[in-house]
């Protein structure tokens, strides 16, 4: 707009030039120098056009031509020729930081829809530790791309359930999916080619209502978080217990508070009870991909392989191999 601004003032100035010293121009026509003959000839003047058919006659039209017009002549042909190489530069710099983070880019979580679930799920990935680069967003709407852009996030600005804007976000690379849109059955769709592009990454997705949580296992998610239920049963538990309501909130922010932990079952811990592992307060046992709580029979002594998710009961965060979980 400046750019744009200055150019329309150049013009502005010539024209201004010979209207106002129409006295030493001369138009072959034989007619006088009237506003738009002056405009036309700031037009064709300041472009390199020149056609000739207005002159200055008098030393002081033609001084005015030295010292105004030809300056203004050459601004305006340096204000196009730089804007086009900067446009030009520009954009070649963003195609090769493009390819160059596509890549070199591996591991990495991508979040489908930065809106309130979103823009969650982000926080909740940099309180773990993750880094700010290796959080993919992707967003249709521009106003939510800018604000993921502004809060140091990669941004792949498109429809999440069409394969070319998943692929733009090395989706087959990915650690894992977040999936977050307003509307279930976005929510489905999205999760259909997220699984055909990355069959070996990790899924989450959000839904709405409960009827619809089914769906989005059979699409391919891992979990599905409905997130109206589990907000409604966090106000009903909250109404008659607030203390136990404060603490299941405080879990889910780990950036303070208590946060679960999750790490696999040393060597020396193996074949004893959950009761002799010693510094950790064991919720769940993660054993062949299913959850065993602590009071579960089937748990029996711990067995190689088993995954441990509970609480440090020395209030210290999960280290050396552990994984912090909200």
């Amino acid at each position: 707009m400046l750019r744009a601004a200055v150019a329309v003032g150049l013009l502005v100035l010539v024209a201004l030039t010979v209207w106002l010293g129409s006295d030493g121009w001369v138009d072959d026509t034989g007619g006088d120098i009237t506003l738009l003959d002056a405009l036309y000839y700031a037009s064709v003047t300041t472009t390199t056009t020149g056609y000739g058919d207005i002159t200055p006659v008098t030393p002081a039209s033609r001084l005015a031509a030295t010292l105004i017009v030809t300056p203004a002549r050459v601004g305006f042909l340096l204000l196009l020729v730089g804007t086009t190489v900067e446009l030009l530069t520009e954009r070649w710099r963003a195609a090769h930081r493009r390819d160059r983070w596509r890549r070199r880019v591996k591991d990495h979580y991508v979040i489908c829809g930065f809106g309130v679930k979103g823009r969650s799920a982000a926080r909740a990935l940099l309180d773990e530790g993750v880094d700010s680069e290796s959080i993919v967003v992707v967003e249709e709407a521009k106003s939510a791309a800018d604000e993921a852009n502004a809060a140091g996030y990669t941004v792949v600005i498109g429809d999440a359930s069409r394969t070319q804007v998943l692929a733009e976000a090395r989706i087959e690379r990915a650690a894992a999916v977040i999936i977050g849109p307003d509307r279930d059955d976005a929510a489905v769709l999205i999760t259909l080619t997220a699984r055909e592009l990355a069959p070996e990454a990790t899924i989450v997705a959000a839904v709405q209502e409960e009827e619809n949580a089914h769906l989005l296992r059979q699409s391919g998610a891992d979990a599905a978080i409905v997130s109206a239920e589990t907000s409604g049963r966090l106000l009903g538990l909250t109404s008659r217990n607030p203390p136990v309501g404060a603490i299941v909130s405080d879990l889910l922010h780990t950036a303070h508070g208590l946060a679960l932990t999750e790490r696999e079952v040393a060597a020396d811990e193996v074949g004893h009870p959950i009761e002799d592992v010693a510094g950790h307060m064991t919720l769940v046992v993660v054993r062949d991909g299913r959850m065993l709580r602590y009071d579960d029979p089937q748990i029996g002594a711990l067995q190689q392989g088993d995954r441990l998710v509970g609480l440090a009961e020395d209030g210290r965060r999960a280290a050396d191999g552990g994984r912090e979980h909200g």
